[in-house]
């Protein structure tokens, strides 16, 4: 690949976080992808980050945003997620806590709802784990599994 100059980077980059969210973490590898030397990667970094084409907090409230409602995954996965792109806790927290709770139990009902129908085994308690399994994967607590399987069994009474 032909190297990139310092102007290049800095275009093809802020073109890519005018499009879509970047966290540091995500422009910083797409940079050493590009093999770019440390000072020039920490000049782009700062130029994106003053004029607000990179902003971690916000791209952790697309991210929360995004993930629970295209992905319906769990707070606990996507707060994974964001801790493995080092975003800073007190960041995660907050945009964690604009989840609405009664959304995630409506998609958490639903996700189990259509796993049940697929799901195969010698016995109920065997099925009963997998679809436990299925939604801690998804990043949900073991206690919103166990309340939208009570919730089921109590509505198919």
């Amino acid at each position: 690949m032909k190297e990139l100059t310092y102007e290049q980077a800095l275009h093809r980059l802020a073109a890519d976080c005018s499009r879509t969210e970047r966290c540091v973490q995500d422009v910083r590898k797409k940079m050493e992808n590009w093999e770019l030397s440390a000072d020039v990667q920490k000049k782009i970094l700062q130029y994106l980050q003053k004029e607000k084409y990179i902003d971690e907090q916000r791209f952790c409230r697309a991210f929360v945003n995004d993930k629970s409602q295209y992905n319906r995954w769990g707070a606990y996965k996507i707060g994974y997620e964001l801790k493995k792109k080092n975003i800073p806790g007190d960041f995660i927290r907050e945009a964690l806590q604009n989840l609405d709770a009664t959304v995630l139990r409506e998609q958490l009902t639903e996700l189990l709802e259509k796993k049940q129908k697929t799901v195969k085994g010698k016995n109920e308690y065997e099925i009963r784990q997998k679809i436990i399994r299925f939604a801690a994967g998804r990043g949900f607590s073991l206690e919103e599994i166990e309340a939208a399987l009570s919730n089921r069994i109590n509505r198919c009474d």
